[in-house]
């Protein structure tokens, strides 16, 4: 028996029966969500190796000297990776290095400048451009950027920088220079918009003491704003290049798709996206198909080094935890 005067243990309030019903689903839900995800792996694990068994006889084939050959003749089977590789990785390169400063400065100016009724009126405009399909660039490209750049634009940087290797040769329009342009245009919005969201994040009270302590705008967005998005950043970055890497149709139109290295920025070439697109239903011999299947291999392990370069970066950023 229990003593006079002692209470009994409380259980706490009862449950709903609703929430006992929904906590049976628990297991169910948790297993439910690892099999989302381990889907994702194995789609990824069939894709990569669906590609790296298609591509097996251009490997037997060509062995080593695909990637280091700029060779492309089909009717004597001699492939190489390295022409579209270059162009891919040129054409990429300028985009990043036209976009990433004019969306930084644009989503500076709509967080930390723009009065309300421009800043709506800029922001819609961003948007705007982020849902224009890609083809529309090609076709503005093709028909209103390269001959705008073949009469008003090449022939001045000829003119003046014509002693550097990058601005020599012909000024057709058509080439690289165009496709680093409308690769540029096209990723634009997405940085944009992404550092936008990165420094509408950081706290006004950051802001503010650093402008109490007398420091300029520009000090403010060096020091502050910039720092603290970083992460945000490096991921709007590599965001974009993602999109300039695989981007198909709109290089297509513009880069001239001719299997050429050349140092300058005038010259026709390609992509490894445009060479797919202009020859993958032309490939009817085994070892054409493979080769380009074994470009598409070849992209696919670019994006993912430069996503696991990310992964590094962001790491390497992230605060150490200081034991004590």
């Amino acid at each position: 028996m229990k003593p006079a005067g002692t209470a009994a243990p409380s259980r706490g309030p009862a449950r709903p029966p609703w929430a006992v019903r929904a906590g049976r689903l628990d297991p169910w839900f948790r297993g439910l969500t690892r099999i989302f995800a381990a889907a994702v792996v194995g789609i990824l694990g069939a894709l990569v190796w669906t590609l790296w068994e298609q591509a097996g006889p251009a490997r037997q084939a060509l062995g080593w000297r695909f990637l280091f050959s700029a060779a492309w003749n089909p009717v004597t089977g001699e492939f190489g990776a390295l022409a579209p590789l270059y162009g891919t990785v040129v054409s990429t390169l300028l985009a990043m290095i036209l976009a990433v400063p004019v969306s930084l400065g644009i989503a500076l100016f709509l967080v930390e400048m723009a009065p309300p009724w421009p800043r709506r009126i800029l922001g819609g405009a961003v948007e705007l451009l982020a849902a224009i399909p890609s083809i529309i660039y090609g076709m503005w490209g093709l028909f209103v950027l390269a001959p705008f750049l073949a009469e008003r634009v090449q022939p001045p940087l000829q003119r003046w920088l014509g002693f550097l290797p990058l601005f020599q040769g012909p000024p057709v329009g058509i080439g690289m220079l165009s496709a680093g342009l409308v690769l540029a245009l096209m990723i634009l919005p997405f940085l944009t918009s992404v550092a936008r969201d990165v420094f509408l994040m950081v706290p006004d009270l950051l802001k503010e003491s650093a402008y109490g302590m007398g420091s300029t705008p520009w000090e403010v967005t060096r020091m502050v704003v910039i720092p603290y998005g970083m992460r945000g950043l490096v991921g709007a970055l590599f965001l974009g290049m993602g999109r300039a890497l695989g981007e198909t149709m709109a290089v297509t139109f513009v880069i001239g798709n001719t299997h050429e290295i050349s140092a300058s920025l005038f010259a026709p070439g390609n992509t490894i996206a445009s060479t797919l697109a202009n020859e993958f239903t032309e490939a009817a011999d085994p070892v054409y198909l493979s080769a380009l299947v074994e470009l598409a291999l070849i992209l696919f392990g670019i994006t993912f080094l430069a996503l696991a370069l990310a992964r590094l970066w962001l790491r390497s950023l992230a605060p150490r935890s200081k034991n004590p």
